[in-house]
């Protein structure tokens, strides 16, 4: 009963201190989180102040996961040099340490005044003011389970079996590396393993070259939840995460052997010994940052070949050469290329979901969600591309078409998901259900189909030519479209009047379809609304004017 009490105790402590690194990370994400992301996108232009910046958003987050992954997210958006990303990262790798170090200074007692003042703050009605109190409450509680971890590790420090533990332990460096890294992932934290670690070796039972190693496993642990955190990512940004794991993985190879001289420099050092744990945590990132930034290039080359670029299927080719970016008018018209394929794509998905309906068959589903990530990626790519062009150097009318080339990306895009995330699932309830439309039913929704296709391929045309009368006749589809579904969605529910048995089970998968097919339709026409409002035959309002 007696175990069961400190376990409950321990654990109750750890988790106190996870909940205010978290609420460290979301207070000050609320009250400086724009403010911190610019800071750290602007901070990278150079290696110096890319580690500081690193160094300073982690010290505000409590974070070096969070930093990890708002890097990641920059370099997707190519914000961030992904060498420079690499550098950010020792930096809050460093950060965390500090963090670590800095907790260790016996600062407890400081506790209820940090709760009282966040709790004050708390009450304010400014948002930033809301968000300094939530992190002000958060250190508060870190400190407060300090106190607590001591109080639980105290049965733990007198324990026999304790002490067999840590002797097996210490015959077996590489299993208690691999214990403190699993710590690590489970806690997404390396920062409450090694102040766990401290709390257990106050009393100095625990070997300074085991402590060493448990906080290379620490370290290493820590840096495999970014790496989960972004496996859906794009490659950019998951060659972040990867990077920073070897870059760690390869620091903890070369100490390891080396721990047992770095607990005899640590034992000749003037620092108390209930302080190792973060000693040795800090001056392992420090030397890691000095002997890793130099090859943050080789760092990089090395994650471009363990994750590399995919490879080009079905003659796919970009348009958006680089080199053009000083040449705007090339450049656009490589951009307009690009969202010229996404509509293929598009037009390809829609197709093959017409033919999924048409002869119930779910093989012609299945590429369609693969479709889909192309036409995300591809789509993303041209708003980079674009961005990176500017407003510098550009006319208006040259801005103008650049803004139109993005919009006519998205709207493909919405449409992208609008068959993803709307029509595949209901094709594939019908189909697996068994389910038939009635024969109206059906030729109603394969005519609102065709007429989807055809207006997708006049809105190409449209983007191609810039023709105000392709545009008119495209916004005219329209109006043909909303008939035809308001005159499909009346038909059904008089079928539902009479009772039809096919028209009752399919009713709901009637109607969505209807829906999602107004809404594609709604995005498709668009492309038209700039060409025509620059020919002056857009009004703005539909709304009849009184009087």
């Amino acid at each position: 009963m007696e175990s069961a009490i400190i376990g409950i105790n321990l654990f109750g402590a750890v988790a106190l201190l996870l909940f205010g690194l978290s609420q460290v990370k979301d207070g000050m994400t609320r009250a400086f989180g724009a403010k911190l992301r610019v800071g750290l996108a602007k901070g990278t232009r150079s290696g110096f102040r890319s580690l500081v910046a690193g160094f300073v958003a982690t010290i505000a987050l409590q974070s070096s996961t969070a930093t990890a992954l708002m890097v990641a997210s920059f370099v997707e958006r190519d914000l961030i040099v992904p060498a420079m990303a690499q550098i950010v990262l020792l930096g809050a790798n460093i950060g965390t340490a500090a963090t670590a170090w800095i907790v260790a200074l016996g600062l407890e007692w400081l506790s209820p005044l940090l709760l009282i003042a966040g709790a004050f703050l708390m009450r304010r009605r400014s948002a930033p003011m809301q968000g300094a109190g939530a992190a002000i409450v958060g250190v508060g509680l870190m400190l407060l389970s300090l106190h607590l971890l001591s109080g639980a590790t105290e049965p733990l420090r007198q324990s026999p079996a304790l002490t067999v533990f840590i002797g097996m332990l210490g015959n077996a460096w590489p299993v208690a590396l691999l214990f403190s890294a699993l710590l690590a992932i489970l806690a997404s934290s390396s920062l409450a393993v090694v102040v766990l670690i401290l709390s257990l070796s106050a009393n100095g039972q625990i070997d300074t070259g085991l402590l060493i190693v448990l906080v290379l496993g620490a370290n290493l642990g820590g840096a495999v939840p970014p790496v989960l955190a972004t496996m859906r990512a794009p490659l950019s940004a998951r060659r972040v995460a990867v990077g920073n794991l070897v870059v760690r993985a390869a620091g903890v190879c070369l100490a390891l052997p080396l721990a047992g001289y770095g607990a005899l420099l640590l034992e000749a050092s003037p620092f108390p010994h209930a302080n190792f744990a973060v000693d040795a945590h800090l001056a392992f990132n420090l030397l890691l940052a000095f002997l890793a930034w130099p090859l943050s290039t080789l760092v990089l080359k090395l994650t471009g070949s363990m994750l590399p670029d995919p490879k080009v299927e079905d003659g796919e080719i970009s348009f958006l050469d680089r080199s053009n970016l000083s040449h705007p008018v090339a450049a656009m018209a490589g951009a307009s290329r690009e969202a010229m394929a996404v509509g293929d794509l598009v037009e390809k998905m829609l197709s093959q979901a017409a033919a999924a309906i048409g002869r119930n068959d779910p093989a012609e589903l299945v590429g369609i969600v693969k479709l889909e990530g192309q036409v995300d990626r591809i789509q993303h790519g041209i708003k980079v591309y674009i961005a990176k062009l500017g407003q510098d150097g550009l006319s208006s009318s040259e801005h103008r078409q650049s803004m139109d080339i993005v919009e006519y990306a998205i709207n493909l895009e919405h449409i992208g998901d609008i068959i993803e995330k709307g029509i595949v699932p209901e094709i594939a309830k019908k189909i697996d259900r068994g389910l038939q439309f009635s024969e109206e039913g059906n030729s109603e929704i394969t005519a609102l189909f065709a007429l989807t296709l055809d207006s997708l391929r006049m809105a190409q045309a449209v983007f191609s030519t810039r023709n105000p009368d392709l545009a008119r006749r495209l916004v005219e589809v329209k109006e043909e479209v909303r008939r035809l579904e308001k005159q499909s969605s009346e038909r059904h529910l008089q079928r539902l009047r009479e009772g039809r048995s096919d028209s009752v089970q399919t009713s709901s998968l009637h109607l969505d379809l209807l829906r999602d097919l107004k809404r594609i339709h709604a995005h498709i026409v668009s492309v038209a609304h700039p060409i025509l409002d620059n020919s002056g035959l857009l009004i703005e309002s539909r709304i009849r004017q009184a009087g």
